[in-house]
């Protein structure tokens, strides 16, 4: 079966960098939009990053200039550099495909359906 394995969560102090990992299994990128996802606590669920099925990239403005996404389609492995970490970026973050996406559909679309998740990373913030 499809799964998704995060890693490199952690506690960090404001200011600090941590690097995501999302190995997937039995999936593909290609033709898919991969993306990363986070929950803050008490909060909805939000897009941080993510490919289209065309390899372009979007950013969630909150993390601009800051985070940058990346993978390794060799290895199905989906990355997230988070820099310059801010209280607010404290979340559980996860990783996300969606087989089959439209083309040139943005990732981070309402109306774009992942469908495979993985169990989730957590992201600690500390002043």
């Amino acid at each position: 079966q499809v799964q998704f394995l995060e890693s490199g969560g952690g506690s960090v102090q404001a200011g600090g960098s941590l690097r995501l990992s999302c190995v997937a299994s039995r999936f593909a990128f290609s033709a898919s939009c991969v993306a990363w996802f986070r929950q803050p606590p008490g909060q909805v669920r939000e897009g941080v990053a993510g490919f289209d099925r065309n390899g372009r990239i979007t950013y969630a403005d909150s993390v601009k200039g800051r985070f940058t996404i990346s993978q390794d389609a060799a290895q199905n492995t989906l990355f997230l550099q988070m820099n310059s970490l801010k209280l607010e970026d404290t979340a559980m973050y996860y990783c996300a495909a969606a087989p089959g996406c439209a083309p040139y559909t943005d990732s981070l679309e309402a109306r774009v359906k992942y469908t495979y998740w993985g169990q989730g990373t957590q992201v600690t913030v500390s002043s």
